[in-house]
């Protein structure tokens, strides 16, 4: 909370800074989406590591590759409802597309039997989900804490 005198009125103008609902978590629709497909992606790294022990491997892998996809196409989908109504910024918009290009260009290798591309592609997208993932839950702790008005 931040109180401001005015010295010409005299009047002390008192702001709150909305902060989020208790029991909801504070989680937003892009944040959730995020965390999802990094979620996703990680089960895909398991599950991939299966692929050479079990023979379940390759079906946990093919499904998982589908929850990733569906995962990313929510991430875009998040995005453009987040920026929409708004008007905030659409950078966040280029990033899911951005990651679902990539979704489906690692598609087409898993379905090529390209492990010499795949897997490298694979890491870079884990990291890639991760980072996204804490720029927007970072996001959240600052617009989360009181600051002054101007």
């Amino acid at each position: 909370m931040a109180t401001r005198t005015t010295k010409a009125t005299g009047t002390t103008t008192t702001s709150v800074r909305a902060k989020a609902a208790p029991g909801r978590g504070g989680l937003t629709f892009p944040q959730v989406a995020i965390g999802l497909q990094t979620l996703a992606i990680f089960f895909q790294a398991a599950t991939a590591g299966l692929l050479l022990s079990s023979s379940q491997g390759e079906v946990l892998h093919g499904v998982g590759a589908r929850v990733m996809y569906g995962a990313s196409m929510l991430y875009v989908l998040a995005a453009i409802l987040a920026w929409r109504p708004g008007g905030g910024e659409a950078r966040p918009i280029l990033y899911a597309s951005g990651f679902l290009t990539l979704a489906s260009v690692q598609v087409v290798l898993g379905i090529a039997h390209k492990p010499s591309l795949h897997v490298p592609l694979g890491v870079l997208m884990f990291g890639l989900s991760v980072w996204a993932l804490c720029q927007a839950l970072s996001k959240a702790l600052d617009g989360g804490s009181p600051r002054p008005a101007p």
